[in-house]
């Protein structure tokens, strides 16, 4: 030891490599550096039951301690090698020792950590406190851990000596002068990976003692106390801004890659009897978030592991937002390939209906549960696919062979012949649309709408010889050009189902948002109130004539559509029809498709469908893009051949509502008891005929209050700063 201190003093070099400057703290304080040597060596000694030493044939085996030798068995005359090596002798010693070291550690003023003497014994620590721990030696463990953190957070140049893998199973002396210089902003040691040769060698026998793997360990302690420190000082140790520390958190600690292991373990212990009943409601979980007993008495089967996997899920959200940029992205590759296309994509591909129903409601759960912006990215990236057009090519081969696949089997299970997955489905992409992320709209529905084909156009001097198409007739043989309501405030060009018209000269349509063209408000709100006839109406029955009850919520969801996409540098006024490319035939595109064609099969559809379905429509009419604005909430503009808007649909549903109730006995009484019966009034124990289609007519009549007070509420937000 007096030699070894002698070498300490007088011999220059780095601090990696045992040496110790003459500037050092510690050579003028040589008592505790002998102190510290001593009571290092004398506890490692008690260790030795874990070290390892080189036998005379160059092989490595264990030192067996003559006390905990078993006795021999009497089948095979041999001791278990199982009980040789992991017994306390004395009991709980094995805590003491971590105890005693974390004191010490912690009360150490000299920075020791540096210093290959010192984090050699660390790892051997951490290797000590990771072994099959019983509930005993846990708290004495992360008291080691917490201080090695804190001493991390004071100087983030201490994380890769911690991490740093170069066989700690090996001897001391044989690790001399080629250690690194790892002092403060010294450079990062050689990858494990990598030898000398660059190949890759076999993973290291000391993984399991690295703090990254320590910190995991303890993070998925059954005390809810040591779980939520170790995730705590997990978050503290990545958040660092130090580069080398961080590089060496996701090389030689590989966090990522651990992270996302415990998360599709924790996803493999669901039960496959959770009811997506059960997991539609259900709010996110935080990971500092302790159950109470009485959530846990109250708690549906499996809620526990739900709970469990949610909040690992937030914590792996924490880490994007929060940690170091080089941490962040090595666990947002991680989460998108392990688990978004590990694991979630073959569950959102597969036949069966019931694994098809929890699938999308996990994944309806877990877009409200992300919140950092890369890992919203990764997932809408991951369900929609990337834009074409101006993509390079890498991004639209893996498109087409990725992305489209998983996005086109979403927007049509909306269109499913089941239900409940049609339910489930317009869930999720509700969900998708409060997102603060600009490229769920612009993949579903803005990529078709910039075009602007379906607005009528004409070229000059040919507007005499635009032709007119006659609209196909209805099912049951009524022209909808008949229908008074059909064509009650609405323009000849609105629609081409003009036979009996007179032709008339069209010219181009202006832009809706030119000054002094503006459409009336009131004309508007009032297109749509009084959509819906008075036959078919009963709010006015239950004094809910206007559409005040939907204002006040139509404002709130505004504002927060409107602070969303302030961000993404949205057109104020459509584009003009002379810079949109000519369209020989628009398409309003598969997500408008669907929901559109739900839309017009409204009076034949289950109450839960039709809700859900004109929710969809409603948060997308509440976003301010004109285009979109135009398309859902114009009443007058001119549609180009062959096009439908939200409007043109309504018109077509309330001309196939007027000729159903002809043929409908007592259809205002039956109706108003079904409206009593939707709003808890009266019993639901009486069957009326005609149910479904009395609920879609309530439905209607809601919807299209609700779209007069969306109209409202933007033109109100549109001319207040004026």
């Amino acid at each position: 030891m007096r030699r070894s201190l002698w070498k300490c003093r007088t011999r220059p070099g780095g601090r990696g490599n045992g040496a110790v400057a003459l500037s050092s703290p510690l050579c003028r304080v040589p008592t505790l550096t002998v102190f510290f040597e001593i009571c290092w060596i004398t506890s490692l000694s008690w260790l030795c039951w874990a070290a390892w030493e080189p036998s005379c044939s160059g092989r490595w085996r264990r030192r067996r301690l003559p006390w905990t030798s078993p006795p021999p068995s009497p089948s095979t005359g041999r001791a278990s090698p199982t009980t040789t090596w992991r017994p306390q002798y004395p009991p709980g010693m094995r805590a003491q020792v971590l105890l005693f070291f974390s004191r010490l550690l912690g009360q150490m003023q000299c920075p020791l950590l540096h210093y290959l003497n010192v984090h050699r014994p660390v790892q051997r620590l951490l290797q000590l406190g990771s072994d099959t721990l019983g509930p005993d030696p846990e708290k004495e463990a992360m008291q080691l851990v917490a201080v090695l953190c804190a001493k991390i957070r004071q100087d983030p140049s201490l994380l890769p000596c911690i991490l740093e893998d170069n066989g700690v199973a090996e001897p001391l002396h044989q690790q001399s002068a080629a250690e690194p210089d790892l002092g403060p902003g010294g450079p990062l040691p050689q990858s494990p990976k990598e030898g000398a040769s660059g190949a890759p060698p076999t993973e290291p026998s000391s993984f399991a003692q690295n703090l990254v793997a320590s910190l995991l360990s303890l993070c998925k302690s059954q005390k809810r106390r040591i779980a939520l420190k170790a995730q705590e000082n997990l978050l503290m140790v990545s958040s660092s801004d130090h580069p080398t520390a961080a590089l060496a958190l996701t090389r030689d600690g590989r966090l990522g890659a651990l992270v996302t292991d415990h998360l599709l373990a924790l996803h493999s212990t669901l039960p496959d009897t959770l009811s997506p009943a059960d997991i539609a409601p259900f709010q996110p979980v935080s990971w500092r978030r302790q159950s109470s007993s009485t959530e846990e008495r109250n708690a549906f089967p499996g809620q526990t592991d739900l709970e469990a996997f949610l909040a690992w899920m937030d914590l792996c959200d924490c880490l994007v937002k929060e940690a170091h940029l080089v941490v962040a992205d090595a666990v947002r590759e991680a989460v998108a390939q392990k688990f978004f296309v590990g694991r979630l994509q073959p569950q959102l591909l597969q036949m069966d209906e019931r694994g098809l129903l929890l699938a999308t409601a996990l994944l309806t759960l877990l877009v409200r549960q992300i919140r950092a912006p890369a890992l919203l990215r990764e997932l809408t990236v991951f369900l929609l696919g990337t834009e074409g057009g101006p993509a390079g090519a890498e991004d639209v081969e893996h498109q087409q062979q990725h992305q489209p696949l998983l996005r086109s089997q979403l927007i049509e299970r909306c269109n499913h012949l089941s239900d409940e997955i049609s339910l489930g489905t317009l869930r999720l992409f509700e969900e998708l649309l409060r997102l603060p992320e600009p490229h769920v709209l612009q993949t579903l529905v803005l990529g078709s709408l910039e075009g602007r084909g379906y607005v009528l156009r004409s070229l000059p001097g040919q507007e005499e010889h635009v032709a007119r198409e006659p609209e196909p007739p209805c099912e049951d043989g009524l022209d909808l050009e008949e229908d008074p309501y059909f064509m009650d405030g609405l323009p000849s060009t609105s629609f081409r189902a003009s036979a009996k018209a007179k032709p008339a000269p069209v010219s181009a349509p202006k832009p809706r948002m030119q000054p002094g063209e503006r459409r009336d408000v009131k004309e508007v709100v009032s297109s749509f109130l009084c959509l819906v006839p008075s036959e078919a109406k009963t709010s006015t029955y239950l004094e809910e004539a206007g559409y005040d009850t939907y204002v006040h919520d139509a404002s709130l969801l505004f504002k927060e559509c409107s602070v969303n996409a302030a961000r993404w540098n949205w057109p104020r006024v459509p584009w003009p029809l002379e810079s949109c490319p000519e369209e020989s035939c628009f398409h309003e595109g598969h997500f408008l498709k669907v929901l559109l064609d739900r839309l017009a099969r409204i009076l034949d559809q289950p109450y839960a469908v039709n809700l859900q379905v004109t929710s969809v429509l409603s948060r997308l009419a509440l976003f301010p893009h004109p285009h979109l604005h135009e398309y859902l909430l114009d009443p007058y503009l001119p549609l180009a051949p062959g096009c439908r808007t939200l409007f043109s649909v309504l018109i077509r549903v309330i001309g196939d509502l007027m000729q159903r109730t002809q043929r409908i006995p007592d259809f205002p009484t039956h109706l108003l008891q079904v409206r009593r019966q939707l709003m808890g009034l009266v019993s639901e124990d009486t069957r009326i005929a005609h149910q479904m289609l009395f609920e879609g007519v309530v439905i209607l009549e809601e919807f299209c209050r609700e779209l007069a007070a969306i109209v409202f509420v933007k033109s109100a937000t549109e001319e207040g700063p004026a």
